[in-house]
């Protein structure tokens, strides 16, 4: 449990330094063409390695138990979706709109892959389940989030985007993860030989993908249209959502009769939101000046939800003898 939370805290303090730098020393003209450029190649990268990662023997080893997946989708498209309206609605009553459609975002997005699969494992719950669940929802999220914005912000000022952006922002991000996954015939020895590095590469793209969208907002003046209650009001709305989510996360599993290990899945995979998938997406589907507003809320919502989760997981392990075991090959793999 320490290796995880020790983990958590590095990328963590790597968000906030990256947002720091941003605020700090923003790029500007050239130098934020060169970099918006570049964000664009990460995002490819980004997403042809998490194509090019997925295992089609570990979802076709969770694949069989449907119903915890109906959940989990359900779960992640159709509950939260229809919470981030109700939050979205009582954001706009204390925050900017930026931020109040940030909040309705980060609701539309794919659960996570790597933590909810580790966090499973911490807690002994079906690791082969929460494989293809987690698994499964990045792939759908890929072509349904930008599907559920266009639906659910489109006007307003929210960042919108029409059924043809739609189509052409699915094909930018859905063509790299899909050349991923057909390379596995190539790339698979490589990835599993290097996946140390795969994970600096993965985790610097989206470091680069913040610096990009934080210093277009900062130029804009974020930092100035955001006052410090405002920030505080955010983290207690996001606070908020999560509790609701795993709560009712928790009782939908209980009065369902799933067993506890599939429980464990379920409210592990159903109750999170991806930033590595999140803020490359934002990056494509809002303008440059609105992108570091929208991806706030997701930020604080992603250190809530491992901080919460991790606290959950270790309540869970109670059942375990050797809980930290469970995570390390986890993490390792």
């Amino acid at each position: 449990m320490l290796n995880i939370v020790r983990r958590i805290d590095r990328y963590s303090l790597m968000l906030l330094g990256t947002v720091l730098v941003a605020t700090v020393l923003p790029c500007r003209g050239s130098v934020a063409d060169a970099f918006h450029l570049t964000t664009m190649a990460a995002i490819a990268l980004l997403f042809f390695l998490h194509g090019a990662k997925l295992s089609r023997a570990a979802i076709l080893a969770g694949m069989g138990n449907w119903r915890l997946h109906l959940v989990v989708l359900a779960l992640t498209f159709a509950a939260f979706p229809v919470l981030g309206l109700a939050f979205h609605s009582l954001a706009t009553w204390v925050v900017a709109p930026s931020l109040a459609a940030g909040m309705l975002f980060l609701t539309l997005l794919p659960s996570t892959v790597q933590s909810s699969i580790a966090f499973t494992a911490i807690a002994r719950g079906n690791v082969p389940a929460a494989v293809c669940s987690a698994s499964a929802s990045n792939l759908i999220g890929i072509a349904l989030t930008p599907l559920l914005v266009a639906l659910l912000m489109d006007g307003g000022g929210s960042g919108g985007v029409s059924g043809a952006e739609v189509r052409m922002i699915a094909l930018q991000l859905l063509l790299p993860f899909l050349l991923g996954h057909l390379s596995r015939p190539v790339t698979a020895c490589t990835v599993e030989r290097h996946k140390a590095v795969l994970s600096l590469v993965d985790r610097g793209s989206i470091l680069l993908v913040v610096y990009t969208a934080f210093s277009a907002a900062v130029v804009e003046g974020l930092w100035s249209a955001v006052p410090g209650w405002q920030l505080a009001a955010i983290i207690l709305l996001c606070a908020m959502l999560l509790t609701v989510v795993m709560v009712g996360a928790t009782m939908i599993a209980r009065r369902s009769g799933f067993s506890k290990p599939d429980e464990i899945a379920i409210v592990f995979c159903g109750s999170k939101k991806s930033l590595a998938s999140g803020v490359p997406m934002a990056g494509v589907l809002f303008p440059a000046a609105q992108v570091g507003a929208i991806i706030l809320p997701l930020m604080i919502f992603h250190q809530l939800q491992l901080l919460a989760c991790a606290a959950i997981a270790q309540r869970y392990a109670g059942r375990s003898p050797d809980p930290e075991r469970a995570a390390d090959a986890v993490l390792a793999s």
